[in-house]
């Protein structure tokens, strides 16, 4: 089991929350993929969306409904700051995740994150667990608790 799947284990475990996490077989990098896997409805995969602070220099989490498209204007101006592109190193360091399995949850160092209104229309939405071949099932209210996640409009 990898370093980054124990995380998201361990910190869904410490907050109570017994998800099962679903290996998936195949990748699921794009919402579309790890919908199909699921069996849901593309929106209600929460798309893990990493943008680098200019002025604070950190990564930011954008939490987002996966058919939704994160608007580089309406992001910045709910995170006070403006955005640029997190790159694989930045997000590595400071999530522990790599591009394409970053989880909302389980990341190396605390992070500032925004959650998309659109996902708890949903009973069940789906995050990915660390990998591109795990991902579990969260209710969006827990979700949006556990990463102390701000519901702001960010999309397009």
């Amino acid at each position: 089991m990898s370093k980054s799947l124990k995380r998201v284990k361990a910190a869904l475990a410490d907050a109570g929350i017994e998800a099962e996490i679903m290996e998936t077989g195949t990748d699921t990098r794009t919402a579309a993929q790890a919908a199909e896997v699921a069996g849901c409805h593309v929106d209600q995969i929460a798309k893990s969306i990493i943008f680098r602070g200019e002025t604070s220099g950190t990564a930011i989490l954008f939490l987002t409904a996966g058919g939704n498209r994160v608007s580089d204007v309406k992001a910045s101006s709910v995170a006070g700051e403006a955005l640029g592109k997190a790159d694989a190193a930045l997000i590595r360091a400071q999530t522990g995740f790599a591009i394409g399995g970053v989880s909302p949850v389980g990341h190396l160092t605390p992070i500032r994150a925004f959650m998309d209104p659109r996902l708890a229309e949903f009973d069940t939405v789906w995050a990915a667990a660390g990998t591109p071949h795990h991902i579990f099932p969260i209710a969006p209210d827990v979700l949006e608790r556990l990463t102390d996640a701000v519901v702001a409009e960010f999309t397009d």
